[in-house]
């Protein structure tokens, strides 16, 4: 590969691949069925004639073999977590152990069916009730519903939950105090209950002071919404003194638990004086990551929440588990049935796999990993907040912009290395932010040849800029017009 050295990159046999529309020939078909067991009825019998169509203009008529090659070849021009290392900050890519999948596929797990009865459903809601136990554990809290999708949407439950709960003394309140370091969806959250946004900016070392919060603080704020370990990758260090100002006006404390990575088994939320927080299973506990799914975001509650919870809430009512819907003030289901449950079976093997000792040991190696790669960057990119950090570190592209080199160009050069860029521009609060995020799934000779590749692009950066505004070289597609894809998007195909 041009230009890169010893990278991890190289192209490789790359198979090119047209649209599946323009495949195929008249009369080819990819499946075969059994004879129907059930006489035949014409769709007009059962549809209203005025929602059906004679035919897709321009769909194709491919072979299996046909589909199977075509799925196959354009899987390989992605990038995903069993190919490389995913430095993407606030997201927690990290591998996820195969154990997970196999329990996952236990028949009498994948088959089972939501509308079964109790008494044929104990397995499945037994492990539900232990996770419940093993979540609550790990966030020092009292209660744990399991029924939220994602992160954002157990950020949703819990701010409704907390609104249920003002609501029941008389006030619903009317505001949410919201960090500047807190993550973006917290916002749409607190609009979403109907609730007014506080921002509070952090202090000088990254992390909000309790003296800024207590200047906002009043009987018309539901809640303060913190991400502990907040964006910058830093410990929220007065967190207990900031909970015990809210608390003093009647405040609730949610906490945004997308970075528990870091703090699980050494540190509890519950301790800190949170009252709510969701846990995304889908990054903490070990989830197959990203293209939008699957996921899970189960929230941790204190017991004077508990009455609030979706239902239904599954129970222990002496040997057997049941699922409790007389919930007279729940807030009402979240979701279908009762949570994502193949995710569950997932984080469930996780934690029962790696123990308490390995969840502590988990978070150690992540914030060690962190910790390394700042060391070795620190000074060849601008480090804002020169301090150790957490899980995540975040740089800047200040050094690199005296010679006209951004982050984007940065990130797009990254792949010409064979590494999937870190997340970019954000947090906001750090102007051409880079954050990184190893995991603690990468071994010290990933991160070693991550920084080398970082630090060969700042080199490049000096000494021949212009070929980083034009990377990446190497991938079939290099820089798009995303301005373009973003206002005119292209969602249908159309037959020419």
């Amino acid at each position: 590969m041009s230009g890169t050295g010893n990278t991890v990159g190289t192209r490789g046999l790359v198979l090119n691949e047209p649209l599946i529309f323009g495949q195929g020939s008249p009369g080819r078909v990819g499946y075969s069925l059994p004879p129907s067991d059930v006489p035949e009825k014409k769709a007009e019998a059962l549809i209203p004639r005025r929602l059906l169509r004679d035919g897709i203009p321009g769909l194709p008529e491919v072979s299996e073999v046909d589909v199977i090659r075509h799925y196959t070849r354009i899987s390989q021009w992605n990038y995903c977590v069993d190919l490389g290392f995913y430095p993407l900050g606030s997201c927690t890519m990290k591998y996820n152990p195969r154990i997970n999948e196999d329990m996952a596929r236990l028949p009498g797990f994948a088959k089972a069916h939501p509308y079964q009865p109790e008494e044929l459903s104990q397995g499945a809601l037994q492990l539900m009730w232990e996770l419940e136990q093993y979540l609550a554990d790990v966030s020092g809290l009292d209660r744990v519903t399991l029924q939220p999708s994602a992160g954002a949407h157990g950020e949703l439950t819990g701010l409704m939950m907390i609104r249920a709960y003002h609501t029941s003394r008389g006030n619903p309140r009317s505001k949410v105090l919201i960090p500047d370091s807190a993550h973006g969806t917290n916002p749409a959250t607190s609009a979403l209950c109907g609730y007014r946004v506080v921002p509070v900016k952090e202090g000088p070392r990254g992390v909000v002071e309790a003296k800024a919060v207590a200047e906002v603080m009043d009987e018309e704020v539901a809640a303060i919404m913190v991400t502990n370990p907040n964006t910058l990758g830093l410990f929220e260090e007065n967190i207990v003194d900031v909970a015990k100002i809210v608390h003093a006006k009647g405040g609730q404390v949610y906490c945004d638990g997308a970075n528990l990575n870091s703090v699980m088994g050494i540190s509890r939320p519950g301790d800190w004086g949170v009252d709510v927080i969701q846990i995304n299973l889908h990054k903490t506990f070990s989830q197959p990551h990203g293209g939008g799914g699957p996921g899970a975001g189960p929230v941790a509650l204190r017991k004077h929440l508990a009455p609030f919870m979706p239902f239904p809430t599954v129970e222990k009512k002496g040997n057997r588990f049941v699922l409790d819907y007389q919930r007279p003030k729940s807030i009402g289901k979240v979701r279908a049935f009762a949570a994502s449950f193949g995710v569950l079976v997932r984080s469930y093997t996780y934690i029962r796999s790696m123990g308490a000792a390995g969840l502590r040991r988990a978070a150690e190696v992540a914030i060690l990993n962190a910790n390394y790669i700042l060391s070795q960057l620190k000074g060849v990119y601008h480090l804002p907040y020169d301090r150790h950090c957490m899980h995540e570190c975040v740089f800047s592209d200040a050094l690199q912009a005296r010679n006209d080199i951004h982050t984007l160009d940065i990130a797009k050069r990254l792949i010409d290395y064979g590494f999937h860029p870190p997340t970019i521009y954000f947090p906001l609060i750090v102007k051409g932010a880079l954050m990184i995020e190893p995991t603690e799934t990468e071994s010290k000779e990933t991160l070693d040849q991550f920084i080398a590749a970082m630090r060969r692009i700042a080199q490049e950066a000096q000494e021949n800029p212009e070929m980083l505004r034009l990377a990446p070289h190497n991938p079939r597609v290099t820089r798009m017009n995303e301005t373009k894809a973003a206002r005119e998007p292209k969602l249908r195909w159309q037959p020419t």
